[in-house]
Formats: structure tokens, sequence, C-alpha cells
């Protein structure tokens, strides 16, 4: 059948289902594909493992977050900030530059400290290393935090890589520098995060003594503190990593797991000690750009570092679904 181009499409059909000849009329619909369109989706086996090979290791199918199932519901929710506790992060990736926090309460560059919250200028963070807002220094000193914020929440669309929860928003909390960093400075990112109402942490660190003071800090912080268990291939119910070790409830202790689904050499694990395992080797995501070249800016690393943000991804998932299905409760749970 024809009509006339100018005819509403609405008019056409109320006339051709009042036919008593006509079953039904609907609109011919476009639909869209559902198929994840960045390019090296492929390589991210822990979001979907298909038995593919990745760095000359053949997987086995489905070991993975099933990532695929869980964005049917919710890719997370930009209203969602995820503090990472880290290096510092190239906030202006391709992949990560929509998906970096704001500070709606700062006015950028006015050196004033609007929201009165002892930082000057923190828009997107802060650097707790240098103590000023440069969220980003250098490729091989910000190379970790990149990594980890990319496996978080990358951008979907047609470069690169995906992240888990795409949607979400990185805060940037840098405390790590070419040689580590200070307790004092992860306390004050924790703070920091807990005074903006964050409520997921992401810690890719560890290292020092059992403290009591950054154990109070997690502890009172109201997140969700997941945290790397560590790469030393020990039980840490006997050789304790902390914060990861930490004995509280608000804690994640993530072990990490290759693509066959067998425990990494490297990762430490503990019956007591460590909560969940996740894919942590051979895991390709954003790194630093090459003198602005951010064609080739993603590598695959190893390390609980990288198990621990794929838990954070699902964490983040997981509010962003309860948010949305039970509002008013989640309000109240959070």
């Amino acid at each position: 059948m024809k009509f006339s181009k100018n005819k509403k499409m609405a008019d056409v059909l109320k006339e051709l289902n009042a036919s008593s000849n006509v079953e039904y009329v609907e609109p011919n619909y476009v639909y869209q594909p559902t198929a994840v369109t960045d390019p090296l989706y492929n390589e991210l086996w822990g979001l979907k493992n298909t038995g593919q090979e990745i760095l000359g290791q053949v997987g086995k199918k489905g070991i993975d977050i099933s990532a695929e199932a869980a964005w049917a519901n919710t890719k997370g929710s930009s209203s969602l900030v995820i503090g990472v506790i880290d290096t510092g992060i190239e906030i202006n990736h391709p992949e990560l530059k929509d998906r970096i926090w704001v500070n709606t309460e700062e006015i950028p560059n006015d050196g004033i400290d609007n929201d009165k919250n002892g930082y000057i200028d923190d828009v997107n963070g802060w650097n707790f290393y240098d103590k000023n807002n440069k969220l980003f220094i250098r490729g091989e000193e910000d190379f970790h935090g990149t990594h980890v914020a990319g496996t978080i929440a990358a951008k979907a669309n047609k470069i690169g890589v995906t992240g888990i929860a795409p949607n979400v928003k990185i805060m940037p909390l840098k405390f790590i520098g070419p040689y580590g960093g200070y307790e004092s400075d992860a306390i004050a990112a924790i703070e920091y995060a807990k005074v903006k109402g964050v409520k997921i942490l992401n810690n890719s660190w560890g290292g020092g003594e059992n403290s009591q003071a950054l154990k109070d800090a997690i502890k009172n912080s109201g997140t969700l503190f997941i945290a790397a268990a560590g790469n030393s291939a020990e039980n840490s119910d006997t050789s304790p990593m902390y914060p990861a070790a930490y004995d509280l409830p608000n804690i994640l202790s993530v072990a990490s797991i290759n693509n066959t689904g067998n425990l990494s050499y490297f990762s430490n694990y503990g019956a007591k000690s460590v909560d969940v395992a996740a894919p942590g080797e051979g895991i390709l995501s954003t790194t630093p750009s090459v003198e602005g070249d951010y064609s080739k800016a993603y590598e695959y690393l190893d390390g609980t570092s990288m198990a621990t943000p794929h838990v954070t991804g699902v964490a983040a998932l997981v509010k962003a679904h309860i948010h949305h299905i039970l509002p008013f409760k989640s309000r109240m749970l959070s």
C-alpha cells in the first residue's frame, strides 16, 4: 500500500486499523544493534570470555563477570561517583574525559576554596601526593591509576575498550607518586571522598603495616572499600597485606584469577581475609598517551590491582540497579 508522504503516520495508522480488512497495522520500527561497538571488546575476557586467546593463553568459556547480562539492566548512572584512590589519572584520555567527576561547588581556576573543604580549585578531585589539583603528572607516574579507571568506567563508544560501568563518574584521588604514597595522604583521600558523599572506593594498593589510623579511617568512611589482596602469592590469613586484610565489614578484599578460572600465580589468597576473586591477569585497559597519541593508549597488565576494579565496576552496577528499582529503600540503606 502507498500513501502520501505528507500524511501523518498517526492518521494512516488510524485509518488502516479502522478497516475490517486489516488485522492490525503498526510502524516499521527501527532497531539498533546491541553488540558492543568498542573495537577491543573481544580482548576484555573478564567481561565476556568466549575461550578467546589472550597473550598466548586460551581461555575457558564463561569464566567472566557476565557483563552483558548486567548491562541489560543498567550500565551505571552518571550520578554515581566512584573514588579511585591510586596514582593520578590521565583525565583527558578520550575514554575517560567524559567520565570524570566534576565538583559543581567549585569555580574553576579562581584560586578560591569555594566549597570550603580545604582544597582550592578541586574541580575534578585532588592530588594528595603533590598537594595540588593536578591529577595527571606524567605517563610513567600515573600509568596505574589510568589503567584502573578504564576498567571501571571507560566510555562505551567506537574506540578502544569499554568499562564495566561506563556511565558512572570517576573521582581521581591521587596519593601515590613515583616512589609510593604516605598513609597520611591515603587517609586524607578517604576523608575527602567521605565528605563528598562517595559510597564506593577502589583501592588497588597496599603493603604497609597494620595501622590503627588507616583502619579507623576505612571503618568510619561510610563506603564499600574494595581493596587488592596483594601480589605476593601468600596466604593473607597468616601473611596479611593491608589495607585489604583489615577485619572490617565494609572491606571487600579481591584476589586475581586468569582466563581459565584458576588463581593467578602471583595472587594472595586466604579463606578468612580474602572475599572474592576476579579477572586480573591479561587485563587490557586505558593507559596514558605517548606524546598526545591516544590510538595506542591501551595495554595489558596483571595484578590484583586489575582484579579490584572489576569488582568495583560490578558494585557500581549493583548500586545503580538498586537505586533504579528501589529508589526510596536504597536511599535509606545508603
